[in-house]
């Protein structure tokens, strides 16, 4: 912004005529005028943008789930928007566009589906023997369905025969129709259905305490402290992967 109140002319040093600084007075007004009339330019455009940004930012997927996180007392994140073709990279290339810490920081959210869940169990209303359920696991570990069987087994006190857990890869269009997010998209916040997250107890174990996740867009990735994640999604805290 520029101040006019700081505005001066350099007067030369040498006396000037009645005439002169007449002149010189009304050059000086002219200016002036014209400081005002930028910065009264600039206030309103900027004025503008902001509206532009609370009425059509609104909508887009990141300001929407900022607006979650917010609400939900959750304040260090941030999201990075990354190129089309981001897939294809190396993890240590998606690593260095992230700015994350190692690739240990990549994680991925899957959703699985329990195919052995008896009839009565169609959705995600009991979270202790739920149809469905979403992994977050790092990039660079290998996930263990058997180890989430006994994990959800002894949840409930083992009153459920083990063979009736049986957790596989939902098919994509289940995975899109209860997040509302697509192939590579994927993510905890703002789903569709209030699906149980399990959160695999090796991204506890990074350091720094701040790992990378689908943002809802297949070129949108969300980083999220570790402890404020888990405050939000209050996960079941598992330990399903080996490398």
């Amino acid at each position: 912004m520029i101040n006019s109140s700081n505005f001066q002319l350099k007067i030369q040093e040498a006396p000037l005529m009645e005439p002169q600084l007449a002149e010189l007075e009304r050059l000086q007004t002219r200016i002036l005028n014209r400081i005002s009339k930028l910065e009264l330019s600039l206030s309103t455009q900027n004025n503008n943008n902001n509206n532009l940004s609370a009425c059509d930012g609104g909508d887009t997927t990141e300001a929407r789930l900022s607006t979650i996180l917010r609400s939900n007392g959750v304040n260090d994140f941030a999201f990075k928007k990354v190129s089309s073709d981001y897939y294809d990279w190396p993890l240590e290339s998606r690593r260095d566009v992230l700015g994350a810490a190692s690739i240990d920081h990549l994680c991925k959210s899957i959703v699985l589906v329990n195919t052995q869940a008896p009839s009565n169990i169609t959705d995600c209303s009991d979270c202790n023997n739920s149809k469905y359920y979403i992994v977050v696991v790092q990039y660079t570990a290998r996930f263990n369905a058997e180890t989430v069987k006994n994990y959800l087994y002894a949840l409930n006190d083992g009153k459920i025969a083990k063979k009736r857990f049986n957790l596989r890869l939902a098919p994509e269009e289940t995975s899109m129709k209860l997040t509302g997010y697509g192939h590579n998209a994927v993510t905890c916040i703002g789903m569709k259905t209030n699906i149980p997250v399990i959160l695999d107890e090796a991204i506890l174990r990074l350091n720094p305490d701040f790992f990378w996740l689908g943002g809802g867009e297949i070129d949108l990735k969300l980083g999220i402290r570790t402890s404020e994640f888990i405050d939000f999604a209050k996960p079941f805290i598992v330990s399903c992967s080996g490398t």
